[in-house]
């Protein structure tokens, strides 16, 4: 058997109100300009992997990849400075995927191949619509290991498929799709109550024994019918977070586990369940190691760090749907194949160097030491988790950049060592020096399709 050992979730800073999206209540987490699935899935996995077992696969899952075709969990594993022997594979083309992940994930922890399966998403409609008022873009991450190291344990599970026409997009298509809701509830909500039933009767747990039902769907109608179906109680049915996140494509259903579990006692048990082309889902129970496997950072943590005034248009510009005037200084270069290959585990991991001679950390990594010269004698050290403060900033008002002024920051960091570079997730007119920062992992540009990642500074979170 197989277990939950660690997780982790991220929801981005900015919010849009969905009454600047045309009505309604509450917010929806917006992804910042600079962020997308993949970097907000580095995130979620950087908390779910600090102080968990060494890993031997990666599934990254999502519906909104940063490459059609090219491997989005190639990105993740340099990111997270993962050994080249940790496997990475791409799971998508259905939000139904977000729970399938995890099945898989027990499978593979089950045949002695600890598995780190993060979901991520950025979830975009067509201007007034449905997705794009009642969407969210996150991303969640959960570590599967032995049942003997499991923080939830896997006690039942079951899977139905059947091809109907739901919500769709075709390759060319820039927003999805959705049938009239009545059918696809129609469909869906026979499958869901029996998805459940039998997931139930395999982990030899009744409706009455859960302490949490988790139910999430591409029909709205049919997730909501499942609990009454079943008769649990409405106190025992998760919040999906809709009116402060979204729904959050294949992160929607992990969001919603690792917010019950940041507040689950020993013996728990929980009940998920996923519909879209089917249905899938997966009992588990709470183990007295649920103390050690929770993240530093909460649910309700990332809920209570945000900015909730982003503009309708300015989330129009960022998703690339709304032209604009571009910043009136020369495009950036692509970026070349050889140096990223070269650089790869600065530019990915931020990896940088210390000096065996003297201890002087140097960033970016060299062979020469900064502070005393000795040629050689570097050692690796990871700075992707150092904390640091402002020693110094300036704004660029005409920088290249979807959201000016870019903020130009010297980072002193704990651990010595110094480094200009941005900061995102900041108000300008609040940007003080010695402001604690920490590092975070973005996507600064895209140019002939090709992606440009590196770290940047953000206030602590």
């Amino acid at each position: 058997m197989a277990g939950i050992v660690r997780y982790g979730t991220y929801i981005p800073y900015t919010r849009i109100s969905r009454t600047a999206l045309g009505g309604g209540k509450g917010e929806r987490a917006v992804a910042s300009y600079d962020e997308d699935a993949v970097s907000m899935g580095v995130e979620a996995a950087r908390e779910a992997l600090s102080g968990a077992p060494e890993i031997a696969q990666l599934l990254f899952i999502t519906t909104s990849p940063a490459y059609a075709e090219k491997l989005n969990a190639g990105l993740v594993h340099a990111a997270l400075n993962l050994p080249a022997q940790v496997a990475a594979a791409d799971l998508g083309g259905s939000t139904r995927a977000g729970l399938t992940g995890l099945l898989l994930g027990a499978d593979l922890a089950s045949a002695g191949r600890p598995t780190l399966v993060c979901a991520s998403d950025v979830v975009i409609g067509a201007p007034e619509g449905a997705r794009e008022k009642n969407g969210g873009d996150a991303a969640c991450a959960f570590v599967l290991g032995s049942d003997a190291e499991a923080i939830a344990r896997v006690i039942g599970r079951a899977s139905l498929t059947e091809e109907f026409l739901d919500v769709w997009r075709t390759p060319e298509d820039r927003f999805a799709r959705a049938w009239e809701e009545r059918f696809g509830a129609e469909v869906l909500t026979p499958l869901l109550r029996e998805v459940a039933i039998r997931a139930l009767k395999s982990a030899g747990v009744q409706p009455a024994d859960l302490s949490a039902l988790i139910v999430d769907s591409t029909n709205e109608r049919a997730a909501a019918s499942l609990p009454k179906a079943l008769g649990v109680k409405p106190e025992r049915v998760a919040d999906m977070l809709s009116q402060s996140v979204g729904r959050a494509g294949v992160a929607a259903i992990g969001l919603a586990l690792a917010r019950v579990l940041d507040q689950a006692k020993p013996g728990d048990r929980i009940l998920m369940v996923e519909g879209g082309d089917g249905a899938d889902a997966l009992v588990v129970e709470v183990t007295e190691r649920i103390a050690q496997g929770r993240p530093v950072r909460s649910v309700e943590r990332w809920l209570a760090s945000k900015r909730n005034d982003l503009s309708h248009h300015t989330y129009l510009k960022w998703r690339g749907i709304l032209p604009f005037e571009p910043p009136r200084r020369p495009d950036p270069d692509r970026p070349a194949a050889p140096p990223m290959h070269r650089a790869e585990r600065w530019k990915y991991a931020f990896v940088g160097s210390r000096c065996s001679a003297c201890n002087a950390a140097n960033l970016p990594p060299q062979r020469v030491c900064v502070a005393c010269g000795a040629v050689d004698q570097m050692k690796q050290e990871p700075f992707a988790d150092a904390n640091g403060r402002i020693a110094t900033f300036t704004l660029d008002r005409l920088a290249y950049s979807l959201q000016p002024p870019v903020i130009v920051v010297v980072v002193d960091f704990v651990q010595g060592g110094r480094l200009q570079c941005e900061l995102t997730d900041a108000d300008p007119s609040k940007v003080a020096i010695d402001d604690q920062l920490e590092m975070t992992f973005r996507r600064f540009f895209t140019v002939m399709g090709v992606h440009n990642y590196f770290w940047k500074a953000r206030p602590k979170r």
